[in-house]
């Protein structure tokens, strides 16, 4: 009997959303990332500290779209997630006052100190470098980095456009070597969104493999007998892995291990319950609230307030870790008896937000689920890379179009609520493919204009916009935002027509997209 291989891949994406105008308050349009630093990012490191210190054997993929990495890089941004953070802890010190002799006194004292040590690991531990401490753990084998789309764009909406798929897959690629130093051998596609001929797009980059929905292979014509637990390759060695499409449903489905009710509630947070007179000094200057993590319930019905027990939750956790472990183990167990001397490999891929934020406990869980396997030592993490060996053996496939996002086919990506920004993003595209052709080696100001009318088109591409949409997640910032970049990209479009152009518009548009300084807009040109 081959071995039991599990491949865990944790995905963090957001859209580039950030504020830094000194005049404007920034909480509302930096709390997804600020969010994201405290409850996943730095415990998550701590996480993998811990593991190392505890010389704990454990390997996992992680994906880091270039929207994080460049947001967790910039000096500005991490300056306000310092302020932040200091609100927090003045904000906390009074929630404590407000607390004292009532039930929740003793879970406002935690999350006070809770976020006193993440400014203590920000500042010291980790000396504000988290994506340095990320390449030490590369280095050290505990971490895959996976690269992604430069803004994780939902590929099948442009599939008809070759030059657009490229700019996509070659930006993303290099900002991944720009921030990691390598570009590595894997591809992760945003919403595991596959269509036809992908593989063309993406392995003449030197791309050895990506990970695809489970559908992709059971749904396709030529279903390799060893279904989605082995590695298969497209028609030019391209190699999939397909991700195991239960994983999801575990933690975040309707019965799933976040909903239980003695986990923490994620929805009611002093930050949108308590009066503005209690939250000074963290409130914003225009009024505007956000979660503080300050949160005292449990999981319960609307109308309920039932108090979060810590330990309760704590003996839950061990108990939905030990279920994920055995279903996990059980799962590769049945397909190893099948595929006799083959390695069995399951790959389980979870969305970082999942992991802290939508789910308090969800590293806890995390951990827990780690330890558990390297306790019993029956399954071994694998990762995706150490599993390609045999790339040009590897069974053929022609993979069927589909995503894990929806009922399988992308549906919350184009909807009622959202399918108009998408012909807006198609027309941009169409014209900045054809000033590529119509300007092939400006310099000078023009290229500056056209490098950031690149930027902006790809900005529009981002497949967050279309789902904060659906999801009602700041629509009105996210509707502003992308109404900017497709005014923006027009503006360069109608003044290379004029021949006119207003330089201190274009130095403003490029201080606030500030992503991608090193972008060419030959990105988008036709290959040759």
């Amino acid at each position: 009997m081959g071995k039991k291989n599990l491949a865990l891949i944790i995905e963090a994406d957001q859209g580039f959303l950030k504020n830094t105008d000194p005049t404007e308050n920034f909480q509302a349009q930096n709390d997804i990332l600020f969010s994201a630093i405290t409850n996943t990012y730095i415990p998550l490191l701590n996480m993998l500290t811990r593991f190392e210190e505890e010389n704990i054997s454990f390997k996992m993929g992680l994906v880091l779209a270039p929207a994080v990495c460049t947001l967790l890089h910039d000096p500005q941004v991490l300056e306000q997630y310092e302020a932040h953070l200091d609100a927090l802890i003045e904000l906390g010190k009074r929630e404590v006052k407000r607390c004292a002799s009532t039930e929740n006194e003793q879970q406002a004292k935690e999350q006070l100190d809770f976020i006193e040590q993440t400014k203590k690991d920000f500042t010291e531990k980790y000396s504000r470098k988290l994506l340095s401490k990320i390449r030490h753990f590369t280095h050290s084998g505990y971490i895959e980095l996976i690269a992604t789309a430069a803004t994780y764009a939902y590929l099948p909406h442009i599939s008809d456009m070759s030059e657009a798929l490229n700019a996509q897959v070659e930006t993303g690629l290099y900002s991944h070597k720009h921030f990691f130093g390598e570009a590595g051998d894997g591809f992760y596609l945003p919403y595991h969104g596959w269509d036809k001929g992908f593989e063309w797009i993406l392995r003449p980059y030197g791309i050895n493999y990506t990970i695809v929905d489970s559908r992709a292979l059971l749904f396709s014509n030529d279903c390799p007998e060893t279904g989605i637990f082995a590695p298969v390759r497209t028609r030019n060695s391209l190699v999939l892995f397909a991700s195991d499409n239960e994983t999801p449903k575990d933690i975040c489905g309707d019965d799933g291990y976040m909903k239980n009710d003695v986990y923490k509630n994620q929805s009611h947070d002093i930050g949108f319950d308590l009066s503005r007179d209690n939250l000074v000094p963290f409130i914003s200057k225009d009024g505007a609230r956000v979660q503080t993590g300050f949160k005292y319930w449990a999981n319960s019905e609307e109308d309920e307030f039932i108090p979060y027990i810590k330990e309760d939750a704590l003996e839950q956790v061990k108990k939905d870790a030990e279920d994920f472990y055995n279903k996990k183990a059980e799962k590769l167990e049945q397909a190893s008896k099948l595929m006799g001397e083959k390695d069995a490999t399951l790959v389980c891929c979870i969305p970082a937000n999942l992991l802290g934020q939508k789910w308090s406990e969800g590293l806890l869980w995390l951990e827990e689920v780690i330890r558990i396997a390297a306790e019993k030592n029956e399954i071994n993490f694998a990762l995706c890379r150490d599993l390609i060996g045999e790339q040009f053996t590897l069974p053929k496939v022609n993979p069927y179009p589909c995503s894990s996002n929806g009922l399988g086919y992308g549906e919350n990506l184009l909807d009622s609520t959202n399918c108009s920004y998408i012909r807006y993003m198609r027309k941009a595209t169409e014209r900045i493919i054809d000033l590529t052709e119509r300007f092939p080696a400006e310099n000078s100001l023009k290229e500056r204009l056209l490098n950031m009318a690149a930027k902006q088109v790809l900005l529009s591409q981002s497949g967050e916009w279309q789902l904060m949409i659906h999801d009602e997640i700041l629509p009105d910032s996210v509707k502003e935002l992308f109404k900017m970049q497709i005014l923006s990209f027009t503006k360069v479009f109608d003044s290379l027509a004029s021949n006119t152009v207003s330089t201190e518009w274009l130095t403003s548009v490029e201080k606030k997209s500030s992503i991608f300084p090193w972008l060419n807009y030959r990105i988008f040109a036709t290959k040759k």
